[in-house]
């Protein structure tokens, strides 16, 4: 375990602008844990009084922060308790003061034994020549690689948590019919799982959003949730959720629907696809359908429905393909170049009747 120079600890709090004497640091805190988390856990601690957060780093190795927290009232090395513990449980977190000589945390460096105390500021500023230290012992971590995480971390937490990729769910309640703004179920779940999947923030941010739109009878269904479990997951909550409100069909019914399924009149083929796409995953969600015959089902209902567009269904050459049917997006692009093909023919009469021939 490497250590921190306390003049280093200084350093950071002249750039944080807290006085270092109300100044204490925390560590071997979990790197998922809120701001909100970790002030209450310390304004426990009666002698500090207020205490604010000030600045974050993170072990790359341990995946755990060190918090650099300003507290109201003067720190006492005497007061100050070795350790805390967060108002969610676990593990106890390491308290240092400005009162002690080093603070033993930040960067595991693997391989190397426990560096020796530094000397406190008031001694480096003194003209008494610190002895060689052992050259395979670091004494202390570099200042410039100091530095260097602090600026990874201000562009980290600095960054916006949307980072304009992934906004607001919208609101569900699980009310039928669907009031106006909000979504339906499966929508409203297509995109909380995008977001679970996808996103980059905490889990504990992930399960925020999702409570926070719930409304009604769905939000009910949140609170049950949390209070059977309050360290649910994210995917908790929509499995939940998923079966309070999904349709109580099996994968056999839904399986009869979407090989029931018609082009609408007027309705483009690719569009038809798209609709047969979101009925067929439905279908093997419930387990109507296995994955594996996913490709084939969906070029025989396509073959099966599209009424309307049996020129094009030519062209693409479907039903010499349905023993190895191109994948969903294949086809989907397939498709819509042919309709671009299409209405070029139909500004042309001359190379329309050229295709029905066969001669193109």
């Amino acid at each position: 375990m490497a250590v921190v120079n306390m003049s280093l600890l200084w350093s950071w709090c002249k750039g944080e602008g807290v006085d270092p004497s109300h100044a204490i640091v925390v560590s071997d805190v979990p790197d998922d844990t809120e701001v909100e988390e970790i002030e209450n856990a310390l304004q426990s601690i009666k002698v500090l009084g207020r205490v604010r957060v000030r600045g974050r780093l993170c072990d790359p190795h341990t995946q755990r922060l060190v918090v650099l927290c300003e507290c109201k009232e003067v720190v006492s090395k005497e007061a100050l308790p070795s350790e805390v513990y967060s108002t969610a449980g676990g593990s106890p977190w390491i308290l240092s003061g400005p009162d002690d000589e080093v603070t033993t945390v930040v960067f595991e460096t693997r391989g190397t034994n426990p560096t020796l105390p530094m000397p406190s500021p008031s001694h480096t500023r003194s003209n008494t020549q610190p002895e060689p230290s052992s050259p395979d012992v670091p004494t202390s971590v570099p200042v410039d690689a100091f530095f260097k995480v602090v600026e990874n971390l201000i562009e980290k937490t600095t960054r916006p948590y949307d980072g304009h990729t992934f906004r607001r769910l919208r609101v569900f309640s699980g009310v039928l019919p669907t009031p106006a703004g909000e979504e339906s179920l499966d929508t409203w779940l297509d995109q909380a799982r995008l977001m679970i999947d996808e996103s980059e923030l905490p889990r504990r941010e992930k399960r925020k959003r999702i409570i926070e739109c719930l409304r009604g009878p769905a939000l009910d269904i949140a609170q049950a949730v949390r209070s059977n479990d309050p360290d649910a997951t994210p995917d908790d909550y929509l499995t939940a959720l998923e079966k309070a409100f999904e349709s109580t069909e099996s994968g056999e019914d839904f399986y009869i629907a979407f090989r029931s399924m018609q082009q609408h009149s007027g309705e483009r083929l690719s569009d038809f696809l798209r609709r047969i796409e979101c009925s067929l995953t439905k279908v093997v969600q419930k387990g109507g359908l296995d994955t594996s015959q996913r490709d084939r089902a969906r070029v025989e209902q396509l073959l099966r429905g599209a009424v309307e567009s049996d020129l094009e269904l030519v062209q693409l050459r479907l039903r010499e393909r349905k023993h190895h049917p191109p994948t969903f997006l294949t086809l989907l692009h397939e498709i819509r170049e042919e309709e671009d093909r299409h209405l070029v023919r139909l500004g042309n009469p001359s190379l329309s009747q050229v295709i029905i021939e066969g001669r193109y």
